[in-house]
């Protein structure tokens, strides 16, 4: 075992910390782009841990990532198919024959910019890959398979970001009043209507309009405790943030109504048998029948938070179950007595100032017509 005698220094023009280890005749750098003390210890514990390791790099990298995913699917629910999938697609075709101890830095960057060149993927979709890599080599790491660490490994700034769609306030307006929908070239009542709104009204994921229960409704009060996923699968959300509770606005409390006088015997709100795929092919429908530009149903959820742009943030990550750091900047707060209610009056206020903008801009227009 090597012993680690300097310490990491901070290069003022490059802005992070550098130290430089030796070890079997190898010198390694390693860095830390945090400006404090932090950073110095932390270079200075990735170098500790190489010089420390009793690396094992005879390994192929298509046996290791079989045993990485099998690893994911005993530690999430499924994290795995999206690590398996980016294996077999992007990482196993450009080093599954290496060696573990043969992949370079270059190697993994090599990855990323051939997916960008070859496909023109979206800077979340790169951004995924790297994730699935990090975390692959992190496993690699714990079993002492390999020492390397990417310090910079860069999504091309040529890679660009999906823009989100959501619904306008006219086609909010025309949700909340027209239940019609085409099913086999006929004009019917949409039975998944209320769905559709309860989903703009609430925030909810797709998965947790899927998986919510009447049981989940204490009076104005909703809890949300479960979600379904696209395979079926019964999980209690997408992190730690979505168990969560909300109170009903005025708006959302008519849509569960008029759901429960449908006298369903189904513990699940929408239906005991609904499947996300089920919910997105209806929902393209009711789309089309109202003249209604086409989303998904999470970017529903997307026109929700638009709709409440103006709530202070902490409330609107109470609201919709975001972690601290995502999309908003801040302080997670926790909830407190009375914050429920006055969300879901801030919530209720928003949906009617759109509906009273929209129908003001109707009458107008009727009138320019008639004195034209």
């Amino acid at each position: 075992m090597s012993t680690r005698i300097n310490t990491a220094v901070w290069i003022e023009k490059e802005k992070r910390w550098r130290i430089l280890v030796q070890k079997d005749g190898k010198r390694r750098p390693f860095y830390s782009s945090m400006p404090s003390r932090k950073g110095q210890q932390e270079a200075n514990a990735k170098a500790d841990a190489w010089l420390d390791s009793d690396i094992v790099g005879k390994d192929k990298v298509v046996d290791l990532f079989a045993l990485f995913v099998e690893h994911k699917k005993i530690k999430t629910h499924e994290q795995w198919r999206n690590d398996e999938s980016i294996g077999r697609v992007w990482i196993l075709p450009a080093i599954g024959h290496k060696k573990i101890s043969k992949v370079t830095e270059g190697d993994i960057q090599d990855i990323i910019d051939k997916a960008f060149e070859s496909k023109a993927l979206s800077k979340k979709y790169l951004t995924c890959i790297r994730g699935s890599l990090n975390s692959f080599l992190k496993y690699c790491r714990k079993h002492k398979k390999t020492a390397l660490r990417p310090e910079e490994i860069e999504i091309p700034a040529k890679a660009k970001t999906k823009k989100k769609k959501i619904l306008h306030p006219e086609h909010i307006v025309t949700l909340l009043f027209s239940n019609k929908t085409t099913y086999r070239h006929k004009e019917i009542i949409d039975p998944l209507v209320n769905a559709y709104r309860f989903q703009v009204l609430s925030g909810l994921r797709p998965g947790e309009i899927l998986g919510l229960e009447w049981d989940d409704v204490c009076g104005d009060l909703v809890k949300v405790s479960r979600a379904i996923n696209v395979h079926k699968r019964v999980s209690d959300g997408k992190n730690e943030n979505a168990i969560r509770s909300f109170w009903l606005s005025e708006t959302a409390k008519e849509v569960l109504k008029n759901q429960r006088q449908k006298g369903l015997d189904d513990t699940r709100i929408f239906g005991d048998d609904l499947l996300e795929q089920t919910y997105r092919k209806r929902w393209y429908c009711y789309c089309d029948h109202n003249n209604i530009p086409r989303i998904t149903p999470y970017e529903m959820r997307h026109s929700f938070v638009s709709i409440n742009k103006q709530m202070p943030e902490a409330e609107l990550k109470l609201l919709v179950g975001h972690a601290k750091d995502m999309d908003t900047t801040g302080v997670y707060s926790h909830e407190m007595n009375g914050d429920l209610k006055r969300i879901a009056i801030k919530v209720e206020s928003a949906i009617q100032d759109i509906i009273e903008s929209v129908n003001r801009e109707s009458t107008a227009r009727i009138v320019e017509a008639k004195t034209s």
